[in-house]
């Protein structure tokens, strides 16, 4: 899917407009590179496309007025010192709530004369200052200056992109709960208000109605039939008996229908006990299929740890899972085994197979947890994070950060990998003193920056970036 920009071309009159062109065309030609459809003013509208003065900052705000519901962010592109003021005056007049980047070009040693100076450096300083008295939070490039055409520009804004998505989708998720949280698991509660307020609402069904929906459908029922060949598909299934397919079909068929009725992402699910007392599988598998189709979901009715999963999923457009920050991994202090029963996507699971869950069956009876995934992670790039709702303090916290998925030997079941994350025993010390909880959301990427970018400066969450040299 393509992203929408609103662009400001900075501009002021005293500079050479060839500067105004040339980044025109260079920000053209980056646009079609990262697939990004720009909203900016055209020369014929303006002098060179620009933005200086009152009127110009009119004519914008009208522009991205009317891409409203299109405009993902805004970039203020600042060719030369430019106009500090109107380009505040465009945002505030656009009545845009959208994350903005500002970038400045730099000047060449060789072209301090009239005819190519720029001052961008002076007036990005200016930009910014204006837009804070305007109320309006925005994010740097890395570089004070930075080259439009340079590879730095390019990762900018890539991240800024992700930083977008991420913004946008939590702004407007509804979430399904999907039964009780296990009864023992107080590491799962957290605050549907405070999420409300931050703009992801959360709907919620019963276990109950799901069994009884399950049990109007016939096991003849072609989109059964359908189902199950979509399972047998999807992973291994030689080990699975057919009557536990079956109830994993019906089960994704009723979760999948009320999840249209609602317009529902992402669910999270209580998968333990009751679902083997009462249902006789692990929907594991089922659960696996939703995130690996983007619509993530997440196990033990962790809304907060879908949330998570969520926000990286919108960064990185890979799907996510949620892991257990689970065992050392022998006396490496920077290394450590993630682990669930398991319904990670099969984007982390190559070897991906249907099986039970050993760890549950002790108790609840081996054959009533099939459904249950195994696989191992290959060596790859890594983000982890983390979103949680603080009651006592009545607000929203997160943990973000980037590691590796290794190769190193793993002798267990389940979905499982090995993680190496540099100062991983500094990230445990926040972890614990902050009372963050067990789960954490995993991605196949390394997008933790524009995560934590999107999650801090305008979700308003306090955030924890971990960095391999802090």
């Amino acid at each position: 899917m393509p992203s929408t920009l609103g662009v400001i071309l900075g501009n002021r009159d005293f500079f050479p407009d060839a500067l105004i062109a040339e980044a025109r065309q260079q920000l053209t030609t980056l646009f079609s590179q990262l697939d990004v459809t720009p909203i900016w003013l055209t020369q014929g509208q303006t002098k060179l496309g620009d933005v200086q003065g009152w009127p110009d900052a009119v004519k914008c705000g009208e522009l991205f007025r009317a891409h409203h519901s299109e405009i993902e962010g805004i970039l203020v592109c600042l060719p030369n010192f430019g106009d500090e003021k109107a380009l505040s005056d465009a945002i505030r007049l656009s009545e845009l709530n959208v994350p903005i980047l500002v970038q400045a070009c730099p000047d060449d040693l060789d072209a301090f004369g009239l005819e190519r100076r720029r001052d961008a450096f002076c007036g990005k300083i200016s930009a910014c200052n204006n837009l804070r008295q305007y109320g309006y939070k925005y994010t740097l490039t890395r570089d004070h200056t930075v080259a439009i055409n340079s590879d730095r520009f390019r990762e900018d804004l890539t991240h800024f992109l992700a930083t977008c998505r991420v913004v946008r989708g939590l702004r407007r998720v509804r979430l399904g709960a999907v039964g009780a949280r296990p009864n023992a698991f107080n590491t799962t509660r957290f605050s549907e208000k405070l999420f409300e307020a931050a703009g992801i609402s959360v709907n919620t069904i019963d276990l109950s109605e799901v069994f009884g929906s399950t049990q109007r459908i016939a096991d003849a029922d072609t989109r059964v039939k359908q189902r199950i060949e979509q399972i047998r598909s999807y992973a291994d299934a030689s080990n699975a008996p057919n009557e536990s397919l079956v109830k994993m079909a019906k089960f994704a068929l009723v979760v999948d229908d009320w999840m249209q009725e609602l317009g529902l992402t992402a669910t999270a699910i209580q998968c333990w006990s009751s679902m083997q007392k009462n249902f006789g599988v692990n929907v594991c598998t089922i659960m696996s299929m939703m995130s690996e189709q983007m619509l993530p979901s997440a196990c033990e009715v962790d809304i907060a740890g879908v949330v998570s999963m969520y926000a990286l999923q919108l960064a990185s457009k890979k799907p996510s899972a949620l892991v257990d920050w689970n065992n050392n991994y022998g006396n490496d202090p920077d290394k450590c085994v993630l682990f669930h029963c398991g319904n990670w996507a099969k984007d982390f699971l190559p070897d991906i197979r249907i099986g039970t869950a050993p760890i549950l069956g002790t108790v609840l009876g081996e054959q009533n947890t099939v459904g249950a995934l195994e696989g191992r992670t290959p060596a790859g790039p890594l983000t982890f994070g983390r979103v949680s709702t603080d009651d006592l303090q009545g607000k929203i916290r997160a943990y973000v950060g980037n590691g590796l998925f290794t190769d190193d030997p793993l002798n267990t079941f389940g979905t499982r990998a090995v993680a190496h994350v540099p100062k991983l025993q500094k990230l445990m010390h926040v972890i614990c003193k902050n009372g963050f909880e067990h789960h954490a959301a995993m991605n196949g990427s390394h997008c933790a920056e524009p995560v934590a970018e999107a999650l801090g400066t305008y979700m308003g969450w306090d955030v924890y970036h971990h960095h391999a040299e802090a």
